[in-house]
């Protein structure tokens, strides 16, 4: 077709587009005048109340989330006591002695409810002084469904209570790897429920409570402890060491080769602590947050480091890996973390794991043996001494990208950690850790003197070497004839 034959279509196809849009324009117009007509306040209230709605729905689901979130870290923590720590403890004593053992996890489960339930959660977390909380909540009085927003604001206060129960019943728990084969069960019941609400509770309201002294939101050395390595770890490994040093050695002590009688026990033990761990360190952040993923990944991270650089450290002295130093290590480096979990980053994570299993083995060969104390089950080899330096490597590598926990008075995130650029929360740490020994030390050593003086603490000679299975409960784990 010839160019004077195209532009005549061009310019009758302009022409009935133009027709096309005069055509339209009539039928549009009330449309435009109805959007520029003035909103009315009916219309506003609607609007209002949609987006209060929406609001309303968000935040709805954010609590069911969290109150889910922790519900299930309260169940992981219930785990690491039983059957995590008495299947970890259990079969690292003697057979004769494994039901005695475990029955010592157990018990701390069912004693330590009933009395956080009566006093113990008000004298952590109710309001009182620097150092203890007061009687607000004796017997649970005003703990209810709907949240504290001192502590959780998008979970029921029953929730974080039992979530905080958990902690409390496996603190003391860990102190009787200290004393295993060798203390009246009777003795253990009364001293362990007096140390929960002695030692413990004092020491969870100075750390995480409103007004406690070491609290970082406030405290007069506000120290960092995301979930327990003051609180738990080094309040009841320190506790181990006084407690074994009282009693004294087993019978038969160093001479006597007592080696686990099932690493199998205690390698599944192991196991589940691993895995209830991530409930303790990562349900602290008391909701399904970025910062419990920061702590769950951190947890995982240092379990694994740790494992190694035990493992690592032992083949060199001993010439072998063992499958026991491999799940000590794995347990150093959760102790580590776990006051570091929500505030360092995941390489700073692996690097405090490799340093407490190195330095947990170095404990338990050298240290432990130089010294001659009887620490059973390394209590406080791993807690105690991996709890003091996990909560320094915090004050070091403590970042505000990961947890703002200081901040200026207009909002604006300060260093956390010495790396970070604020030294000074090192000395803050070491505040902590000396209160925590020194709390744990002098209230320990009041408790099993008057403990010792009302019932005694040790068992016979002929008890102990019967075994505490028998003399204590009358019955074996093992029935070998049947």
């Amino acid at each position: 077709m010839s160019r004077r034959g195209i532009l005549p279509l061009l310019l009758s196809a302009c022409l009935g587009f133009s027709n096309l849009v005069l055509a339209q324009a009539p039928a549009t117009a009330p449309a435009v005048q109805a959007q520029e007509a003035p909103v009315t306040q009916a219309q506003i209230a609607a609007l209002q109340q949609a987006v209060k709605s929406a609001q309303a729905a968000s935040a709805s689901a954010q609590s069911a989330g969290d109150n889910a979130w922790m519900l299930v870290s309260a169940a992981l923590v219930l785990l690491m006591t039983g059957p995590g720590l008495a299947l970890f403890y259990g079969g690292l004593v003697r057979k004769k002695n494994i039901l005695g053992t475990m029955m010592q996890s157990f018990a701390m489960m069912g004693l330590v409810t009933i009395l956080w339930a009566i006093a113990g959660y008000s004298l952590a977390f109710g309001h009182g002084n620097a150092f203890i909380g007061g009687f607000e909540h004796l017997f649970l009085r005003g703990v209810g469904l709907t949240p504290n927003t001192d502590y959780a604001p998008t979970i029921p206060e029953q929730t974080f209570m039992v979530y905080q129960l958990m902690f409390a019943i496996i603190t003391p728990a860990l102190i009787t790897g200290a004393f295993a084969e060798r203390m009246k069960f009777s003795a253990m019941a009364v001293f362990l429920s007096l140390w929960s609400l002695v030692v413990y509770s004092p020491m969870a309201h100075m750390v995480w409570g409103v007004g406690g002294l070491l609290n970082a939101s406030g405290g007069h050395f506000p120290s960092l402890d995301f979930a327990g390595g003051t609180v738990v770890h080094i309040t009841s490994g320190v506790s181990a060491l006084v407690t074994c040093i009282y009693l004294g050695k087993r019978i038969g002590y160093p001479q006597t080769n007592m080696p686990p009688h099932s690493m199998v026990l205690s390698f599944i033990g192991a196991c589940l602590l691993w895995v209830g761990w991530f409930g303790f360190n990562a349900g602290s952040a008391l909701a399904a947050s970025p910062l419990a993923t920061s702590a769950f990944i951190n947890t995982h991270f240092a379990a694994a480091a740790a494992a190694l650089g035990w493992t690592v450290a032992e083949w060199i002295h001993n010439g072998k890996p063992t499958a026991l130093g491999a799940i000590s290590g794995a347990v150093a480096g959760l102790v580590a973390i776990t006051p570091a979990s929500g505030f360092v980053q995941p390489f700073s994570a692996l690097l405090i794991g490799l340093l407490a299993g190195a330095f947990c083995c170095f404990m338990v060969f050298e240290v432990k043996s130089r010294l001659r104390y009887d620490d059973s089950l390394d209590a406080f080899g791993v807690h105690g001494a991996g709890g003091t330096l996990g909560a320094i490597l915090t004050g070091l590598f403590a970042s505000s990208i990961i947890n703002p926990i200081f901040k200026d008075a207009a909002g604006n995130p300060l260093p956390s950690g010495a790396i970070d650029g604020h030294w000074g929360q090192v000395l803050n740490q070491l505040a902590g850790i000396a209160v925590a020994w020194v709390i744990s030390i002098v209230g320990t050593l009041i408790l099993l003197f008057v403990v010792d003086k009302l019932i005694g603490l040790r068992v016979s000679p002929e008890h102990e070497a019967a075994g505490l299975d028998l003399s204590q409960h009358g019955e074996e784990g093992y029935d070998l004839n049947s």
